[in-house]
C-alpha cells in the first residue's frame, strides 16, 4: 500500500516571528501581533528555520485542501504583521446628508435616508477605523478583523422596504489594500 503525503510551507522573512505551540501558530512583527489556533485540523505543523511546513498524510479530500488554506493564512498574518491591511469604504449619499463617527468600539451613522433612529456597526477586534471627508478607512494587522468590520459597516447601511435603483444611499467598500 502506497503513502500518499500532502504538503506545503511557508518562508518566513526576516524581521518576523513565528512561534509554534501545538497547532497555534503567532507571529510578531513590526506592526502588531497575531494569533490563531488551527487545533481543530488533524495536520502536522512544524516550525524549522525560517518556514514552517504543513503536511497531512493519507489525507481525505477536505484535509488535502486544508493544507494549502492553513498555508494562505499564516501567508496572510505574515503580511499583516508586516504591511497591515487597508479597506476604504466610500461614503455615499443623494437624499439626505449622512454623518458617520467612531465612537469607542462602535460605528455610529446619523441621519441615514433621513431615518431619526442611529445605526450602528460594531468594530470588531483591534482594528482601527478614520473617518476622512467622505472616506472611511478600517486598518488592522488581522485580515479578518479588518475585513469583518468593513462588511459591518456595510451592511449596517442596509436599505430595507425602498426601491434600490432609486436609494443608492449608503457606505460601500471600494479599495483593499
Amino acid at each position: 500500500m502506497s503513502t500518499t503525503i500532502v504538503e506545503n510551507s511557508v518562508v518566513i522573512p526576516d524581521g518576523v516571528a513565528l512561534n509554534l505551540e501545538g497547532r497555534s501558530v503567532t507571529v510578531e512583527g513590526e506592526k502588531g501581533r497575531v494569533a490563531r489556533d488551527f487545533g481543530h485540523t488533524r495536520l502536522d505543523l512544524e516550525h524549522a528555520g525560517s518556514s514552517l511546513k504543513v503536511w497531512a498524510v493519507n489525507p481525505r479530500k477536505k484535509e488535502a485542501a486544508l493544507v494549502n488554506t492553513i498555508t494562505a493564512h499564516v501567508r496572510n498574518m505574515i503580511k499583516g504583521v508586516t504591511e497591515g491591511f487597508t479597506y476604504k469604504l466610500k461614503i455615499v449619499f443623494v437624499h439626505f446628508p449622512m454623518t458617520v463617527r467612531v465612537q469607542g468600539k462602535v460605528f455610529v451613522i446619523q441621519n441615514f435616508i433621513g431615518e431619526r433612529q442611529d445605526r450602528y456597526a460594531d468594530i470588531a477586534g483591534d482594528a482601527r477605523v478614520t473617518v476622512e471627508g467622505e472616506d472611511v478607512i478600517v486598518q488592522g494587522v488581522d485580515i479578518e478583523e479588518v475585513a469583518q468590520t468593513a462588511a459591518n459597516i456595510q451592511q449596517a447601511c442596509k436599505i430595507r422596504k425602498k426601491d434600490l435603483r432609486k436609494f443608492l444611499d449608503g457606505i460601500y467598500v471600494y479599495s483593499k489594500e
